[in-house]
């Protein structure tokens, strides 16, 4: 009996991992449709509309583009890191996707299935951590490609995402103190029971928050390890095919996570606003509800995605010194300041 358990545990953990990471790779394919969309909008243009009706087949076509790219691998390359760099990149930005909840558990056959890869009780430390892992991908692909401008865009955007994961940190330690829990799925049932989302109690946090997520996915503007005007094409100057085409993926798996991951945190996940889904539940049944709980995550996490593509077709890019000037003298010290008035709020409303 127990044998057949962990069968069961084992194909219901898996055929989720299957589907999120098809979901993600095909989000990716069609967030950058999106993203020339919206800027086409923004500028006054069509954008793709060649490729199949309304140009929807676009993606399809730039994704056979890069598989049919020659393979280059430069003679003075490390050749085994120059491989690693981005499949580095793209493994650690689909493994932060296992502890996001993406609804409510299903019934199949009797059967609650929890619609969560792993529910760990430190699941944003193991987010942070893995996220951490992420700055080797850059590092070693701008080195192993032994190219003096990739590894200048490797060194900044590594410094970049190190500093910015600092402020980041501090503003997770105000939000732990808020809910007494690092489990994503235990943030998300807290907001859904008490009717107010996280973003009421912690504003300043959450900007904090959405502004070192803007430095983590290196876009706009502070996009400076791809600064074309002064390092070519960045840290991945000298790579093709599918090689690229792992670093540009992992790039848009960022984005569309860390709108999930900040629409956990501050905006209730899978709460779906204005309702009630224990009572929906009982007329309609817990099933659809959980499938509402994902379309309104989704909806959410497309509005993060807008929301990073405005802001890099409107706000031109930083310099380096003032990124940094942002990210040390101003974002840290608020995010300390933030901490210590959380704390004693707390303390006030306890005594």
């Amino acid at each position: 009996m127990m044998l057949l358990f962990d069968i069961a545990l084992f194909l219901e953990k898996f055929s989720l991992i299957v589907v999120v990471i098809l979901g993600l790779l095909g989000i990716a394919l069609y967030t950058t449709f999106a993203e020339r969309k919206v800027a086409a909008i923004i500028q006054d243009r069509k954008g793709p509309n060649r490729a199949g009706p309304l140009g929807l087949l676009q993606p399809l076509a730039d994704g056979v583009k890069l598989f049919m790219k020659e393979e280059i691998i430069p003679l003075t390359a490390n050749k085994w890191l120059f491989i690693l760099g981005p499949c580095l990149a793209m493994l650690t930005a689909m493994m932060t996707s296992a502890v996001i909840p993406w609804s409510s558990a299903i019934d199949f056959f009797g059967r609650k299935i929890q619609l969560q890869i792993a529910d760990i009780n430190i699941g944003m430390l193991y987010v942070f951590g893995v996220v951490s892992m992420g700055v080797y991908g850059i590092m070693i692909g701008g080195w192993a490609s032994n190219n003096k401008f990739s590894l200048l865009a490797a060194i900044r955007g590594a410094s970049q995402i190190i500093s910015y994961e600092l402020a980041m940190g501090l503003t997770l330690i105000a939000l732990l103190m808020l809910t007494g829990s690092l489990s994503l799925k235990t943030i998300v049932e807290q907001q859904m029971q008490s009717g107010i989302w996280n973003i009421v109690y912690q504003p300043v946090g959450f900007v904090i928050f959405l502004i070192c997520a803007f430095a983590e996915c290196n876009r706009t503007p502070f996009d400076l390890p791809e600064a074309e005007n002064e390092l070519n094409f960045g840290y991945h100057q000298e790579y093709s095919s599918l090689k690229l085409g792992f670093y540009l993926f992992s790039e848009y798996i960022n984005m569309f996570i860390s709108g999930a991951i900040m629409s956990t945190l501050f905006f209730g996940g899978y709460d779906i606003p204005f309702l009630n889904e224990a009572k929906l539940a009982e007329t309609i049944g817990g099933n659809i509800v959980a499938l509402m709980g994902i379309v309104a995550l989704l909806l959410k996490v497309v509005f993060f995605l807008f929301l990073f593509m405005w802001v890099r077709w409107t706000i031109p890019r930083f310099r380096y010194d003032q990124l940094m000037d942002l990210g040390w003298k101003k974002l840290i010290p608020l995010a300390l300041v933030n901490m210590l008035i959380t704390g004693a709020v707390i303390l006030w409303l306890n005594k």
